[in-house]
């Protein structure tokens, strides 16, 4: 029997937010990296951005008329017909789920795909989808990737194209349906990618990058209101040294249903530089490292950004640069910030995460001793680099004390004192697939059909914690309003009514 021509979408659904949030395209990696795996086998595939659209869809109407949703949220994007048009075309939807807080919009459109399309395949991956696999198979999706998915969306593509009803027992890394029952089969070892550069090259040109730059509105940083950002984001490495209880990657480790993912993993110079040179030649001039630790080897790191020199794009890091690793013997590492500054990067976001060594050594890996580094010379240091630095502070653990909290929003105040440009404070969301997770659903501080729709850094999901939800809410907002200065926030104010 001969192979079947097959087709793949990668959808990313349309975005809800709360009203008055600012809404933001996904326009996450996993689809450049999927397609150019699909590319590179021979596969027809398109990515289709519901949130924005794409053709003759208008972009101006879709942005400034969301539509009300039933749970009192908005949805940014184009109707179910549009989305139903494009899905009719291919026989394999791909639907991305990392972020929980936009799982229900995942979970609609797979249920408005099956209930209209009942033959075409649906995928999904991402760490909310593999920790909800209940939910995202009761919604119709047949297979969910439980880990990194260049390889194993080639394989799902070769099995559907030698069966009008595949089977993917023999597959290892998904969770899928069989007779009704969900099988587990998790990734092992030798699944896992570890010599980054035999990755695809990832196909940014697949996105719809002039509709991404005219919006501007990447996740993270500040940009002058209603001017184009040509901006695109890329990795130079996966994985982390540090496993922070509140991030997924502290879950992915040998034994789990993602396997070792999240071993810290680099791509060669070499690479990174032919990724940049690729961006380039798509028009990008404003590059985004979306790295879990940039710096993680700091050998290489100096290396690399000492190679990208002279790239000829404006370079950012709005994921965050561990503190420690811009540190040597607790003062500033001049070494490195020059580094960075001669490599181009711009803005860059500071995860200081607790002004209370009893949290980051519980929480965050024990990875920086805020009592002896000399966090305020770093600030200083940075600014007279030239950096755009944003810190990042979380509230909201279960055993946090008020005073706790209170210490970080004192200390956030003193980091802007001396020249932080903004501080930008989080609720602790125990997301699934991160210890936190686990340890409150142990604990009894959040229920395991809690509602995705509220699982976001603006809400404080758990109960039984020593501040109130409601409190914590309370501060969270009273902190950026205290401490951040009017410039800036009038500045978000604009960027956001653009």
């Amino acid at each position: 029997m001969g192979l079947r021509d097959v087709s793949v979408l990668l959808l990313y659904p349309p975005n809800q937010t709360a009203p008055g949030a600012v809404c933001k395209p996904n326009g996450s990696l996993a689809y450049p990296n999927l397609g150019g795996a699909l590319r590179e086998h021979g596969v027809q595939v398109r990515v289709f951005d519901a949130c924005v659209g794409d053709g003759d869809d208008p972009l101006d109407q879709i942005f400034a008329n969301p539509r009300p949703l039933p749970s009192g949220f908005l949805r940014t994007g184009v109707d179910d017909e549009r989305i139903l048009q494009v899905v009719a075309d291919h026989d394999i939807v791909g639907i991305t789920s990392i972020f929980t807080d936009q799982e229900s919009m995942v979970l609609h459109c797979a249920r408005l795909i099956k209930a209209a399309f009942p033959e075409k395949i649906l995928v999904s991956g991402g760490v909310n989808a593999r920790s909800r696999l209940p939910q995202f198979f009761g919604a119709g999706f047949d297979v969910v990737c439980l880990s990194e998915s260049e390889h194993t969306i080639v394989d799902i593509v070769d099995i559907v194209r030698r069966s009008a009803r595949p089977s993917f027992a023999d597959l290892h890394g998904v969770a899928f349906l069989d007779d009704g029952q969900i099988r587990v089969k998790p990734a092992r070892s030798q699944d896992v990618v570890w010599d980054l550069d035999t990755l695809p090259m990832p196909a940014w040109d697949l996105l719809p990058n002039e509709r991404y730059w005219a919006i501007a509105r990447p996740h993270s940083g500040l940009f002058e209101p209603g001017k184009e950002l040509r901006y695109a984001t890329m990795m130079t490495s996966l994985g982390c040294p540090f496993h922070c209880a509140y991030c997924h990657i502290a879950g992915e480790q040998e034994g789990s249903l993602s396997g070792p993912i999240g071993k810290f993993r680099v791509k060669s110079d070499d690479r990174v530089l032919a990724e940049i040179e690729a961006l380039k030649n798509l028009g990008v001039d404003n590059v985004f490292i979306e790295d879990d630790s940039l710096l993680g080897d700091k050998r290489r790191g100096l290396r690399l950004l000492e190679k990208i020199q002279g790239a000829g794009v404006t370079i950012c890091d709005l994921n965050g640069i561990n503190l420690i690793h811009l540190l040597k013997r607790w003062k500033p590492d001049h070494e490195v910030l020059g580094a960075l500054a001669a490599a181009g990067f711009t803005q860059i976001n500071m995860p200081f995460e607790s002004g209370n060594l009893r949290i980051i050594r519980k929480y965050a890996s024990n990875k920086i001793n805020i009592e002896k580094a000399d966090l305020v010379g770093l600030i200083v240091a940075m600014k007279e680099y030239g950096f755009q630095i944003y810190g990042n502070y979380m509230m909201g653990y279960p055993d946090e004390t008020l005073e706790e909290i209170e210490r970080t929003i004192a200390v956030a105040r003193e980091h802007v004192s001396y020249g932080l440009d903004a501080a930008n404070f989080f609720l602790v969301v125990p997301l699934p697939g991160a210890p936190l997770f686990e340890m409150a659903i142990a604990g009894g501080h959040i229920s395991p059909d809690f509602d995705p729709d509220m699982m976001n850094i603006y809400n404080a999901n758990m109960t039984g914690t020593l501040v109130p939800s409601k409190v914590l809410e309370e501060l969270r907002a009273r902190a950026w309003e205290e401490v951040n200065s009017s410039t800036w926030k009038n500045a978000k104010k604009a960027w956001a009514a653009t």
